[in-house]
């Protein structure tokens, strides 16, 4: 690769969107109490063909599926996919596609929850920018609204902390990265803060549409 000539800046590195996407057959079980399984399966669904557009801000977009459906959605959505052979929640699910990425050359990486029915690409092309902003190493987080969770998370370089999702996980992903002397921000973004675990976020998803 030819240097660059003085003067001018060095490219970023790629930044690869690596989106979280459990298998809709048992998602959203919360919710049940305001819808039935179909639609339920349907949200998921459409949830996730939202964020994997949203995705595409990125240089490049790893889908990490729970579910052959999922990887189907995913492929069909033009991402990259890698299949779990044995779903055991978020934060194993973010470490498989963080360890492919980082493999892949990525200089940093989002991790992106499906369940977001307002993220955008332009949510995520301001998140990333905002991360490039802070330079390396440094940890970039979007809040859950109200639950001390955790949204979107950009990492540079990739594994720069430990993940954490999860209960109180904003919480823990500071102090951890405070204690690797990681610098860390919030990003605030009420279209990447709000998700859907409970029949109060549909009701708040439809007073704001």
């Amino acid at each position: 690769m030819e240097a660059p000539r003085k003067g001018e800046e060095e490219p970023d590195e790629p930044v690869w969107v690596v989106v979280l996407v459990k298998g809709f057959e048992a998602a959203k079980q919360r919710l049940s109490p305001a819808l039935d399984p179909p639609s339920r399966r349907s949200l998921a669904a459409d949830n996730a063909r939202l964020a994997l557009r949203a995705a595409e801000a990125g240089d490049h977009v790893l889908a990490v599926c729970g579910s052959r459906e999922a990887a189907e959605l995913a492929r069909a959505q033009g991402a990259e996919v890698l299949l779990e052979s044995s779903p055991a929640g978020q934060n194993p699910a973010a470490r498989l596609g963080l360890e492919h990425a980082a493999s892949r050359g990525a200089g940093a990486v989002v991790l992106l929850s499906s369940d977001l029915p307002l993220v955008t690409a332009g949510d995520l092309a301001g998140m990333i920018e905002a991360g490039r902003r802070l330079g390396s190493p440094a940890v970039l987080a979007a809040a859950a609204s109200g639950r001390g969770g955790t949204n979107a998370l950009y990492m540079c370089p990739p594994s720069v902390v430990d993940l954490h999702f999860g209960d109180a996980s904003l919480e823990k992903f500071a102090r951890d990265a405070s204690e690797r002397r990681v610098r860390f921000q919030l990003f605030d973004s009420p279209s990447l803060a709000l998700d859907l675990d409970e029949p109060s976020d549909l009701e708040e998803l439809r007073a704001i549409r």
